[in-house]
């Protein structure tokens, strides 16, 4: 239910600033700056993860996507250098993995203060290579009941999504998913490794053409 709404927003989002009236994604497809969403598989290391973005972004060609992605990263890496988020390259994909010490108050979806200038900082980059799409994930640790950690999981990944779209990314190049305490890469038996499960991750891909 929350992928579908989702994906219902960034259509509404993408929609409303192409000047277009309507609310239907599939007559949204023929109309405006915005092509329609285009439904695959991601390519992130998730199974069965599925991913609908926007098709009104460049592409780009097989023989070009190395480089292109090498940029961007070592970009990302001097931008993010010191700033407390990882970058870690995945194939052709890049992942910026975001702990929540930095980026939220325990048990709050919003974003602190301080960590605006390094957000601001990712969308500068995000913005120069607009030919990728981007996966805004949230994870929590096991703190909590299930329920509550998925809802918390949810509205921080929605939280810098409505942030990128701010600082002028498009829309229709995001998607969101909340994954709750399901996806933890460290135990959850001490505060430290608790610290690493509550993260929000960037997955970057590709757009290929």
């Amino acid at each position: 239910m929350y992928f579908k709404k989702s994906v219902i927003t960034c259509v509404f989002i993408s929609l409303a600033l192409s000047g277009c009236v309507t609310t239907n994604q599939e007559k949204g497809a023929a109309i405006g700056a915005v092509a329609g969403a285009i439904l695959g598989k991601s390519t992130s290391n998730h199974k069965g993860k599925r991913a609908v973005f926007g098709a009104a972004i460049g592409a780009i060609t097989g023989a070009a996507i190395g480089g292109y992605m090498d940029k961007q990263e070592q970009e990302f890496r001097d931008e993010l250098a010191n700033s407390g988020i990882e970058v870690v390259r995945e194939g052709d994909n890049l992942r910026l993995i975001m702990p929540s010490n930095i980026t939220f108050a325990s048990g709050q979806s919003y974003i602190t203060s301080g960590f605006h200038n390094t957000l601001n900082d990712i969308a500068r980059v995000l913005a120069k290579y607009e030919k990728t799409l981007l996966s805004i994930e949230g994870h929590t640790d096991s703190v909590g009941s299930a329920e509550s950690n998925q809802i918390l999981s949810e509205e921080r990944a929605t939280s810098v999504e409505a942030y990128l779209i701010n600082q002028n990314i498009i829309a229709s190049r995001l998607q969101v998913s909340g994954y709750g305490e399901t996806q933890n890469i460290a135990s959850n038996n001490d505060a430290k490794d608790r610290a690493l499960n509550r993260r929000v991750e960037i997955q970057i891909v590709p757009n290929k053409a």
